[in-house]
């Protein structure tokens, strides 16, 4: 199986990208962190995929999932590892 490519939009002082990363990291998946301090460019790549102006942004196999609540409601909820084995 193929992993999920996982995709988060941050900030390097962002508690709830903080958060995210720990999860992730957690249940040993790796992301590609898009710093948008680093990459200010990226921002209105962000807004414009999310319709958010917030830090994290996550998304999944190119799906929005929405920020660090929701990923942990998803989580919780047991269909993280779902969205995770889609294909």
């Amino acid at each position: 199986m193929t992993a999920a490519k996982i995709e988060v939009y941050t900030t390097s002082w962002c508690s709830y990208c903080d958060r995210a990363r720990q999860l992730l990291h957690h249940k040993g998946l790796s992301c590609e962190e898009i710093d948008i301090e680093v990459q200010p460019e990226r921002r209105a790549e962000m807004i414009r995929r999310s319709g958010r102006r917030t830090v994290p942004q996550i998304f999944i196999r190119g799906q929005h999932i929405g920020g660090c609540d929701d990923l942990y409601a998803l989580e919780e909820a047991g269909d993280l590892e779902s969205l995770l084995a889609a294909r």
